[in-house]
């Protein structure tokens, strides 16, 4: 279908106007789809024009009005301890037990060739699903975490062709209290990565965030925190976070991931927080899937809350919000392929995102690729890389109604023949401890 050359166009084309930055076109339809003609040469898009209906080209590909996204954009994983469901399974799909069994998986299993293999699979998954780029949080206390960024780096070199790889590190952020976190600090700067961790509602939470903004203050890092991800409506993690960062006067990026008891928070005391969030330029990512399995789990009341943050009112204060995968088929999550399709059609029947689907898509393609730093990423237009997805739907409700599997993915105008790797490739590992 595509063709062999160098310089082609792809010619009646829906694309999401919302992805198409700096190209003006009219909507041909409610969705916002615009229809229109790509021109690709040597790899990158140069030209995009209103659909002709014509073919004047000697080398071209008639889509006939299939969805084409940019490549997806992963900005919350972790992949270090990813696809240990067969071994380390979380019967009672909570987030206490979560916790537990990876704990005791790390302490059977958890060495550097285990850490590489299931590391690169989820490569490999995000990479043939069409993902470009993905940050990945790695547990980092002690030897599991030189262990984990030891891989990540080697890893980060094999892939750097293929895909941009960030690291944040995970630990929660009372250990930067300690001289040991202050290491894990240096350490994060001198590999130019991201400070991370996970910050929970405790009377001494805001002498760890002033601690937590004044070392990555003093080297120049961007933070990236799991907050309030738990269905108590008194945890305030993301507000405290907030009058920090506008306390300090922090310099650096800010993303704060899950914020689920949002969900469950009064109106007037979400709008507070927001107000803070959107002064102190936090950005928000939403995990709906892991969420949505983990929390609201036994509710003796119903209708039940389903883990979901406040998406909507984050979106309508102009906060940005990105969708991501997070854990995969781990404790935390019994499921997921490292999909960003899966990702936003999970996340528009959760949250409701339909009728209309607005600029939605944007969550998981150009949201996270600005947040990430990577403005050649997650957009279409010209002079940036032919790095696209071909659908065989031609309209959202085609592209949500089914998993999509006979896309095709381009990377740099090129047919990306990769295929999703064998899940018994990873059997050895399964019961192999240390």
């Amino acid at each position: 279908m595509i063709p062999l050359t160098s310089h082609y166009w792809l010619t009646n084309a829906h694309i999401p106007i919302c992805l198409m930055p700096d190209c003006c076109f009219e909507p041909e339809t409610g969705e916002g789809l615009a229809l229109v003609d790509l021109e690709i040469r040597a790899g990158i898009i140069t030209q995009i024009i209103k659909a002709t209906g014509q073919t004047p080209w000697q080398s071209y590909a008639d889509l006939h009005k299939r969805l084409v996204f940019p490549g997806f954009v992963d900005i919350h994983t972790h992949l270090d301890k990813g696809h240990i469901w067969e071994r380390s399974p979380n019967l009672s799909a909570t987030f206490d037990e979560a916790l537990q069994v990876v704990s005791s998986d790390v302490k059977k299993y958890y060495r550097a060739e285990d850490v590489y293999r299931r590391f690169e699979f989820g490569l490999q998954c995000a990479y043939a699903h069409g993902t470009t780029a993905l940050r990945t949080h790695i547990d980092s206390w002690g030897e599991q975490g030189r262990i984990g960024f030891e891989v990540f780096e080697a890893l980060q070199k094999v892939w750097q062709d293929k895909l941009t790889l960030q690291a944040a590190c995970l630990v929660s952020i009372d250990h930067y209290q300690t001289q040991e976190g202050i290491v894990l600090a240096d350490r994060m700067a001198e590999m130019g990565t991201i400070l991370g961790g996970v910050a929970y509602q405790n009377p001494e939470l805001d002498q760890q965030l002033v601690q937590l903004f004044r070392l990555a203050q003093e080297r120049n890092l961007d933070l990236d925190l799991h907050v309030d991800e738990t269905g108590d409506r008194h945890s305030q993690v993301l507000h405290h976070v907030a009058v920090m960062a506008l306390k300090t006067g922090f310099r650096g990026k800010i993303l704060c991931g899950h914020c689920c008891s949002l969900g469950v928070q009064p109106l007037t005391q979400v709008a507070e927080t927001l107000k803070l969030v959107k002064e102190a330029g936090i950005a928000i990512v939403s995990l709906p899937m892991c969420n949505l399995y983990l929390q609201g789990r036994y509710q003796q009341d119903l209708p039940a809350w389903r883990g979901i943050t406040r998406v909507h009112q984050i979106r309508d204060r102009r906060i940005p919000l990105a969708f991501a995968s997070d854990n995969c088929r781990d404790p935390f999550y019994g499921f997921g392929d490292h999909d960003g399709l899966e990702v936003l059609s999970q996340a528009v029947k959760i949250a409701h995102l339909d009728t209309p689907y607005a600029d939605w898509c944007r969550s998981v393609t150009q949201t996270p690729a600005d947040l990430m730093g990577l403005p050649h990423l997650g957009r279409i237009h010209p002079g940036v890389n032919a790095d696209l997805i071909i659908f065989k739907a031609r309209y959202f409700s085609e592209l949500f109604s089914r998993p999509q599997s006979d896309r095709i993915v381009l990377r740099k105008g090129i047919v990306n023949e990769a295929k999703l790797p064998d899940y018994a490739e990873l059997d050895d590992l399964v019961f192999k401890k240390k």
